[in-house]
């Protein structure tokens, strides 16, 4: 298990040193544009804005998971005003290979839809967001944005915002779902994590990834395992105090990614 964290340490090394080269000609303004996507207002309060990420032909970033050597973005909205809370609507991604190598993430563009709560539904909301992100092709850079807009009145419709919310994952019971539990076993610096799912199959090629609550863990890729309709996938979790800990099962994710969709299952009980 150790290897295993050497390893993406290694491969997250390599990543940055790639980022760092001085005599790399692209920069982050030639293939990046980033902007904000007002959006509507809902009856309950709430604003369904976006963040909109347009990337240079063949370049890609990476969802919230991004595999064994993506980066996985950073968001700071601490310097808006009358925002009580943000919460992401993650478009399903895709995996990316590229010169051996799996990431998870989005190619070209990223459409990502932002619920956002005010603190006073009766005043504007003044979006300020600092992003940091990591996008690449042949290479790659890391990138910062930062985005600023007033969200106020009843907005209007975004077919962009839309087309983005419709391609969020699917629910277990919507895929057809029959039973999810997991087994925890520790290993010596943290816990192995085997999720059993019966769900019929997605698709000739499906990517497990398992995720976590608690903050600063460490998560390998997943293997996985079909029979039939039912999906075994197995994944290493690594606290930084590496050692075994106790695992938040209600905040286990569990997502199937399949071509042009995935399926996103919430919490996972013991047997």
């Amino acid at each position: 298990m150790f290897v295993s964290m050497i390893t993406r340490i290694l491969c997250s090394a390599v990543l940055v040193g790639l980022m760092a080269l001085p005599s790399l000609a692209e920069t982050q303004d030639n293939v990046l544009s980033a902007r904000v996507l007002p959006g509507w207002k809902a009856a309950e309060g709430h604003y369904m804005a976006a963040i909109s990420l347009t990337l240079a032909p063949g370049w890609h970033t990476y969802w919230r998971s991004p595999g064994d050597v993506g980066i996985p973005p950073a968001f700071d909205w601490s310097a808006s005003e009358n925002l009580k809370s943000v919460a992401l609507h993650w478009p399903s991604p895709e995996v990316i290979l590229q010169n051996g190598t799996a990431s998870i993430g989005y190619l070209d563009a990223l459409t990502l839809p932002v619920e956002v709560v005010p603190l006073d539904p009766s005043q504007p909301v003044h979006l300020a967001l600092r992003m940091n992100l990591g996008i690449c092709d042949d290479i790659c850079l890391p990138a910062e944005v930062d985005l600023r807009a007033t969200l106020t009145g009843p907005g209007a419709p975004d077919s962009l915002i839309s087309a983005a919310l419709k391609a969020g994952p699917i629910s277990g019971k919507d895929a057809g779902v029959t039973g999810v539990a997991c087994d925890v076993t520790p290993i010596d610096d943290g816990l192995r994590v085997t999720a059993r799912v019966q769900l019929p199959p997605q698709g000739a090629k499906e990517t497990v990834v398992i995720e976590a609550a608690e903050p600063g863990l460490w998560v390998s890729s997943a293997t996985s395992d079909r029979q039939g309709k039912a999906l075994t996938a197995s994944a290493d979790m690594v606290p930084p105090a590496g050692q075994p800990f106790a695992l938040d099962r209600s905040g286990v994710v569990v997502t199937v990614l399949a071509r042009g969709h995935s399926v996103e299952l919430h919490g996972c009980p013991a047997p």
